[in-house]
């Protein structure tokens, strides 16, 4: 079909006058009078130079249609559209690519701080723990962490800066492994409520629009609640995730009670047998006592339908905001009873190091980093690949070059 379309609106060759297409021109000449003036852009020289054992045939051949500028466009943007569609999509980047500022901060690239100074002594010792304390590990974690490396030095537990480094490795590791905990759907209740919490700017939309679209393809039915009713453009957003998703969202005006807004997508999602219902709420800042209170209000409220709703509370926490993370995630998790964790925005200036922070102190499950603006850039947290992005198994890995 797209061939024949081609086929009508291509224009026909540009051609010398002398050349120029004969079958509108003949048939003009045999239905006007001779007194008539020549069809316009042909002499008479071109008509009497028409042999006369084709002239039939070119009359009968199709009369060239003129191009439609809007419809040739349209034509274009489909075959790069169909080409972009049939094209192997790009690999996603590694781990140790988004992660690259906590890599730097620990002094992995360019040989790093233990190559710097390999001498297990005071001075290497302090110096990495300024570099936990950069990579927002926090200064009450870097310091642990360093008391027990100086204690095993002692003992000559190390025989290098090598084993020092693997040393530190296996406590980071041992310190997020049992927090590694993917959010996953179990078979009852229906639906499964999902209540995303955390301060403005955190990503709470970006990442209700991602785990629709994770749980779609697990064949699960989602529904939305755009219960961020403070913010107008929240709305909005959420409706073009729920397009992007082919999921509906049950929204009401800009201003309107929030609780209300999700205990009717709760009872829509009910009657209509859907698998999970995720809900966004305001962004608020973990410091506003009463806003805070509202949280805790819509979960009395959805427990009005559902005793166990929600069965999920996720915090959304920008991994960009370093220790401050700690702070939102205490406050949140007094007003709400946090059951999980994501860290978003890892793939810019953010460092990192708060995701090992918030395991230590919270101790929380880590459901989910986000690691760039794609839909599938919403990546589960498995413990060894975060450990070695930011911190290579060899000393110095990963290192570049001038």
């Amino acid at each position: 079909m797209l061939d024949w379309f081609r086929r009508k609106k291509e224009p026909a060759p540009a051609q010398p006058a002398s050349e120029a297409p004969v079958a509108p021109i003949v048939e003009a000449a045999a239905a006007a009078p001779a007194a008539e003036p020549e069809p316009q852009g042909m002499d008479a020289a071109a008509v009497e130079h028409v042999p006369s054992e084709t002239a039939a045939e070119l009359a009968a051949a199709p009369a060239p249609v003129e191009v439609d500028p809007f419809l040739d466009a349209w034509a274009r943007a489909f075959d790069e559209v169909r080409a972009e569609a049939a094209a192997a999509p790009p690999p996603p980047r590694s781990l140790s690519e988004t992660l690259a500022a906590t890599a730097t901060a620990l002094g992995s690239s360019r040989g790093g701080l233990l190559q710097r100074n390999p001498k297990l002594d005071e001075d290497l010792l302090e110096e990495l723990e300024t570099a936990l304390i950069q990579a927002d590990l926090g200064v009450a974690l870097a310091g642990e962490l360093i008391a027990d490396l100086r204690a095993r030095i002692k003992k000559r537990e190390f025989a290098d800066a090598q084993g020092l480094w693997q040393a530190l490795r296996a406590d980071l590791l041992a310190l997020v492994q049992p927090h590694a905990q993917p959010l996953e759907i179990p078979p009852a209740p229906r639906p499964f409520v999902i209540l995303t919490v955390g301060v403005n700017g955190a990503g709470k939309t970006t990442t209700i629009g991602k785990l629709a679209m994770r749980f779609r393809q697990q064949g699960l039915s989602v529904m939305l609640a755009a219960g961020d009713t403070f913010r107008a453009a929240a709305v909005e957003q959420l409706k073009l995730w729920g397009e992007r998703n082919q999921v509906q969202v049950i929204a009401q005006g800009s201003g309107s009670d929030s609780a209300s807004v999700i205990f009717d997508a709760l009872q829509a999602a009910t009657a209509r047998g859907v698998d999970v219902l995720i809900a966004d709420t305001a962004g608020r800042l973990h410091t506003q006592s009463h806003l805070m209170a509202e949280l805790a209000k819509v979960k009395r409220v959805l427990g009005k339908i559902e005793a166990s709703a929600p069965h999920e509370t996720l915090l959304v926490i920008d991994g960009g905001t370093g220790q401050n993370a700690l702070n939102q995630a205490r406050q949140f998790h007094q007003a709400v009873g946090l059951s999980g964790i994501v860290v978003t925005k890892l793939d810019g200036t953010a460092k990192g190091g708060v995701v090992f922070a918030l395991c230590r102190e919270l101790k929380l499950p880590l459901r989910f980093i986000g690691v760039g603006e794609k839909r599938e850039d919403l990546r589960e947290f498995v413990a060894e690949d975060y450990v070695d992005a930011i911190l290579p198994a060899e000393v110095g890995a990963g290192s570049g070059q001038g």
